[in-house]
């Protein structure tokens, strides 16, 4: 994976890494939990079961309707969380020590800080498996439009409805940080704000010095590299 985020990284630029590190960071998170064979479904009891728990999370019932996740895909998404996470919930520090290991080439640490407040649509500090269900099931089987509002969210960092050039210079640089020696010599300390500024301002249509939720919306569906890595999620569970 290291070798095609580097080579989309030259071609491409930063933008498109951006959606793309949504996407494959994901997965690597969903292997590292075990989510992604199914065939340990038949082990996993019909009800959540948890010895010691801090947080019960809703029936899988209730899972069923409010996801698009089918109840034996509940059971193996919970038999992997519950693995990883045994008092039902995973606080920040815990989120980037697991993404420190999927990159430990580079400081992951901001990247982690972001993608964990995208989880934690609760602004509580901590990430519930309902919190990751809801997010996986928008990334999953989500509609395109479900899921760049999904990568939305992610850039707009003070959730005021609209990115500015300084949120995406955050995120791109977070991306920056984390790919390490892999990004080295190939990029300079000046490439991630310049591509972030060609790219902003293809993404600011009215040059309001914002880009809103249509603009972002529209541009990534004009771009065919992160089209194609919205199929990724396609078929994984």
């Amino acid at each position: 994976m290291h070798l095609f985020l580097k080579e989309k990284w030259e071609v491409e630029g930063l933008q498109t890494v951006g959606i793309l590190l949504v996407v494959c960071s994901s997965l690597k998170l969903m292997h590292f939990l075990g989510l992604i064979d199914l065939s340990t479904a038949d082990s996993v009891e019909d009800d959540f079961e948890l010895s010691t728990v801090c947080h019960r999370p809703e029936s899988m019932d209730k899972l069923e309707e409010q996801t698009k996740f089918t109840k034996k895909e509940l059971q193996v998404l919970y038999r992997g969380f519950k693995n990883e996470c045994p008092c039902g919930v995973v606080n920040e520090e815990n989120f980037k020590t697991i993404y420190s290991q999927f990159f430990p080439q580079g400081d992951s640490s901001m990247y982690a800080h972001f993608l964990f407040e995208a989880f934690d649509t609760n602004k509580n500090g901590s990430v519930s498996f309902e919190d990751f269900v809801f997010g996986l099931s928008i990334i999953l089987r989500g509609t395109i439009n479900d899921r760049l509002n999904w990568a939305f969210n992610l850039y707009d960092l003070n959730k005021d409805g609209c990115i500015t050039k300084e949120e995406m210079f955050d995120i791109m640089k977070s991306i920056y940080d984390m790919m390490g020696k892999y990004t080295y010599p190939t990029m300079e300390d000046d490439i991630p704000r310049e591509h972030v500024e060609s790219f902003f301002q293809k993404m600011d249509r009215n040059k309001d010095g914002v880009v809103t939720i249509e603009e972002f919306i529209e541009s990534c569906k004009k771009d065919e590299n992160i089209m194609q890595s919205m199929q990724l999620f396609d078929n994984v569970i």
